[in-house]
């Protein structure tokens, strides 16, 4: 319970503390015109107040992964709550926030169209596609795994085929929309049965004395029950994904960024909304260690249900939040997923629009993009949910991955401190690389050759980025320019 305690109040300090710092990095100019005011559109730019786009941020990046992801990587043991706590503050809600500003700052732009801006145009092509396709897996995803619930709370009256079909109508109804229409008037009780999730179930895990396993030097090792094939390094990193750290949410932020009215609310609405997701993370992780009586108790459960987190959840919910509180709990969990698949197609749909440079104002502007979107989302739906599942988790943590490089190039191209996105830039190099390299979706290769392969990829990205800093120091600092200006 100790580390639990100690585990949220570094998730509140990382808010209080370390996002001022990296404001201040960044530098912010409560003056200064937002997109949402000087492109209002009444589709996609749209002034909100900070409050509802906060929400809004919150319920796009919290989908699954951390009650999913928090849940599976609670069989790792309580290593868990480490990733979770120093991932959120120091890499995730970091890599949140510039990814949020960078859209203010280039006119609301999409992250594919950042990145080319400061990674080159080779770059921002592969991203297009990259990117795109992340969106409609993650469409996809969030389809297939709120319907999986609905179905087990409905078992006698709609069966799944039936909740797909709902699920994905409203996502094109979100995807269509002015976000003011439908998204900025569901998401407050999308949010408030989250809320109620969160809270009902860390009081009733005080109340029941659950106990939770303590992060010491002796617990520190792998409790997964295969671990020859489960390595804490890369695997945990891979699994707890949006508790820590996601490339997903960059997509999301630039989402918000065009209907925020002020920069000085970009702290409150990124780094703010990812520590939040953090501590849902934390809840899941630290139920899912305890309500089974250990880790290891843990890891027969998951095993006995093929991994199926789905199950742990809704058991957990039921047992400590009752018949009633389970079904609001499940909303919640439901919610989480829905609202993160909804604005996955929304984001594909304006990736392709900035791609395209066809505005989004005119309906059968939105239908010419959205439909091919939806075409390929409902083919992946038929396709088995954990396959989809594995690629989903090693493709968002590469996105994170190059979103941090981009990061660390634009804050040295602007001479301002690069080190604090620079650290985690290699090290999840190091993970989604070796993580390629060594899972079975990857290349299957030994853990001793991936483990090699990986770290000198990470030392040749740093190296590279290094000598990059350097020609760029020699051929545009010394004439008083910033690289930036030379793409304007």
């Amino acid at each position: 319970m100790i580390t639990f305690i100690i585990s949220i109040i570094v998730l509140l300090l990382g808010y209080f503390f370390y996002s001022k710092i990296i404001e201040r990095i960044q530098g912010i100019d409560e003056t200064r015109e937002t997109p949402a005011i000087s492109m209002k559109d009444g589709v996609d730019y749209m002034p909100m107040p900070w409050w509802r786009i906060f929400l809004i941020q919150f319920l796009n990046i919290a989908g699954l992964g951390p009650i999913f992801g928090a849940v599976a990587g609670a069989m790792w043991g309580p290593v868990a709550f480490l990733w979770i706590v120093l991932g959120s503050v120091f890499a995730g809600a970091v890599h949140d926030y510039f990814s949020g500003m960078l859209s203010i700052k280039h006119k609301g732009l999409s992250i594919t169209e950042i990145v080319g801006i400061y990674m080159g145009v080779g770059t921002k092509q592969f991203m297009r596609g990259f990117t795109v396709l992340l969106m409609v897996i993650v469409g996809a995803v969030f389809i297939m795994g709120p319907a999986k619930i609905l179905s087990g709370l409905t078992p006698d009256l709609a069966t799944m085929t039936f909740w797909v079909w709902v699920v994905f109508i409203y996502y094109i109804l979100a995807t269509m929309l002015p976000i003011d229409k439908l998204i900025g008037r569901i998401y407050p009780v999308f949010g408030a049965a989250l809320v109620f999730m969160a809270l009902g179930l860390i009081i009733a895990l005080f109340a029941k004395g659950y106990h939770i396993p303590e992060l010491n030097f002796a617990s520190i090792h792998n409790y997964h029950v295969d671990t020859e094939k489960f390595p804490i390094f890369p695997m945990l990193f891979i699994t707890i994904a949006c508790g820590a750290i996601s490339g997903f949410h960059a997509t999301q932020s630039p989402l918000m960024a065009r209907c925020l009215t002020n920069e000085k609310y970009g702290r409150r609405v990124f780094y703010g909304a990812m520590i939040t997701e953090g501590v849902v993370a934390l809840i899941w992780a630290a139920i899912g260690m305890s309500f089974y009586g250990g880790v290891l108790q843990l890891n027969e459960v998951m095993n006995a249900h093929d991994g199926n987190a789905a199950f742990i959840v809704n058991e957990i919910s039921n047992s400590l939040l009752g018949k009633f509180g389970g079904f609001l709990a499940l909303l919640g969990v439901v919610a989480a997923p829905i609202t993160s698949g909804d604005t996955a197609f929304r984001s594909a749909r304006l990736i392709v629009a900035d791609f395209l440079n066809y505005k989004q104002g005119p309906i059968k502007n939105r239908l010419f993009v959205s439909i091919p979107l939806f075409v390929i989302g409902f083919f992946l739906t038929q396709i088995d949910f954990s396959i989809i599942w594995r690629y989903f988790a090693w493709s968002n943590q590469t996105l994170a991955m190059i979103v941090l490089w981009t990061i660390t190039v634009y804050l040295a191209q602007e001479r301002k401190f690069y080190w604090v996105t620079l650290i985690p830039a290699v090290f999840m190099t190091a993970v989604t690389s070796t993580y390629l390299l060594f899972a079975p979706e990857g290349f299957s290769l030994s853990k001793e050759i991936s483990y090699s392969v990986g770290a000198f990829i990470s030392l040749a990205a740093l190296l590279g980025f290094f000598i990059y800093v350097r020609k760029i120091r020699k051929i545009y600092f010394n004439n008083g320019l910033t690289v930036s200006a030379h793409f304007k």
